[in-house]
């Protein structure tokens, strides 16, 4: 199988089932995450040429994320969605804004819930804080969602849990020296 054709297939066939309602059972144990990622693992060797390759590799060679960096990327897009109010407030859930005047992250912040049990701890509404409340102005300061994800692509284009699901997202919960520079390239 050459690797157009993969992709083509791949993106059509099995992703969806890989990435469907995410944003509610996203796993967070690290076994978990391994089992979904042993997916797409294997069905990258499928393509001949790279099959020798490292995982990394292979995803690199066909520009194709982690599963893990793709349920980030989506639960950021949900949350624009939300704070912008392309939802019925009635079924959405309630994000609550922070008060505090600080003078780093975004116009957006949320408030961290405080949970004791992982049930709460992992669930849409906790996980999504500190990576929401790490992306600047430029990024979440928009109109419609397709300028927020493409915003949003540029500001991560070089993170590392692109293509290693075995790394976290670099630069949240405090300014990394990577996100200001990003942030100052955008603007």
């Amino acid at each position: 199988m050459d690797k157009n054709t993969f992709i083509m297939l791949y993106k059509a066939l099995v992703r969806p089932h890989l990435e469907y309602a995410n944003c509610v059972w996203s796993p967070y144990k690290k076994g978990d995450v391994e089992i979904i990622e042993k997916v797409q693992k294997r069905a990258t060797k499928l393509v001949i040429s790279l099959k020798k390759l490292a995982y990394k590799d292979r995803l690199i060679h066909l520009d194709l994320p982690t599963l893990k960096y793709r349920r980030l990327r989506g639960d950021m897009i949900e949350v624009f969605k939300i704070i912008k109010h392309k939802y019925d407030h009635k079924v959405a859930p309630d994000l609550i804004c922070s008060t505090n005047n600080i003078t780093r992250g975004n116009d957006y912040r949320l408030s961290i819930n405080r949970s004791h049990y992982d049930l709460r701890k992992f669930s849409f509404t906790n996980r999504i804080v500190n990576i929401w409340n790490s992306l600047p102005n430029a990024v979440v300061d928009v109109d419609t969602v397709d300028l927020f994800k493409s915003r949003l692509d540029k500001f991560w284009m070089r993170q590392d849990v692109k293509y290693d699901q075995t790394v976290n997202l670099a630069g949240t919960g405090d300014r990394s020296e990577y996100a200001n520079e990003e942030c100052i390239g955008m603007i």
